[in-house]
């Protein structure tokens, strides 16, 4: 199976003892090679199929390795292809054709109720570490509906509640520890309980398999709950925040014009530079208690 982390051979230079020394000459940048921790990314095929058909490629996505199944099953979620526990009937880690195996096939089995889901190969999804809605086929494609009124939700967070999230965020980071490299996605009460934390190289799917744990813990909607992002708020990550009914969704970075008007349209309390002891409250700043 794939691994979180890797070791690769690096050549580390330091220029700290460049310049001009006492005597007049200069001094000159030193080089060492030493090994350095890299954060994994491999690719993961999404596989679906209904109760006695077969299973066909949906989506690949470019992910770092580990909670698969959740990946997998959040994906589905957000992008409106399931929308309850009893949707799913089987998901399983499967065997692929590498060698050595490395497990980067996800086969979903989906119930018979469930709608035939599009695999025309024009449509299929391709999904990268910095984008989740690569390979649509249509503007009308981007947007999903979600099934849950999040506008309704009467949650209310402290100021004070939401500034020390990013650093518990940042003590669950694990393999951000060693590498640096990774993105990462929390799911908090509204008290600033830590409730899941997810890494990923991509910011997408680390909401994605925050989304998917959710789903198997039949959770959903997550009412009352805040989701945090350690990089900025894009559209695609204010749509999965809507599609999973979370009332409150926080970045440490900037979010852009479309997750702001999203955010507005769905009914989320939108926090952009979430740093130190201060934030933007871009969207239903009724939410938060200053």
């Amino acid at each position: 199976m794939g691994r979180v982390t890797d070791r690769r051979g690096v050549v580390w230079i330091d220029t700290s003892g460049t310049g001009t020394s006492g005597t007049g000459g200069t001094t000159t940048a030193s080089a060492v090679r030493r090994m350095d921790t890299l954060a994994g990314e491999e690719p993961l095929e999404i596989r679906i199929g209904r109760v006695g058909e077969p299973r066909r490629p949906l989506a690949v996505t470019m992910r770092t390795p580990g909670d698969d199944l959740d990946l997998a099953l959040g994906f589905l979620f957000t992008e409106g292809l399931i929308s309850a526990a009893e949707d799913v009937v089987t998901a399983v880690l499967c065997a692929g054709t590498d060698e050595p195996n490395t497990y980067n096939v996800v086969d979903v089995t989906l119930a018979s109720h469930v709608p035939p889901p599009e695999t025309d190969p024009a449509r299929n999804f391709y999904t990268t570490s910095s984008c989740g809605v690569c390979g649509k086929a249509s503007i009308d494609a981007i947007r999903t509906r979600s099934h849950f009124d999040v506008a309704a939700d009467p949650v209310t967070v402290d100021a004070a509640t939401l500034v020390a999230l990013p650093a518990r965020l940042r003590e669950s980071q694990k393999a951000f520890d060693r590498t640096g490299g990774l993105h990462a996605a929390g799911l908090f009460r509204a008290g600033g309980e830590v409730v899941c934390v997810r890494e990923d190289v991509g910011r997408h799917n680390a909401v994605d398999k925050v989304v998917g744990w959710a789903h198997r813990a039949a959770r959903l909607p997550l009412s009352g709950h805040i989701l945090l992002v350690s990089g900025r708020a894009s559209f695609e990550l204010a749509q999965k925040a809507a599609m999973a009914g979370i009332p409150v969704l926080a970045a440490v970075s900037a979010p852009s014009t479309l997750a702001v008007d999203l955010a507005e349209e769905a009914g989320i309390t939108l926090v952009g530079f979430l740093r130190g002891a201060t934030m933007n409250v871009y969207a239903g700043a009724g939410r938060v208690a200053a």
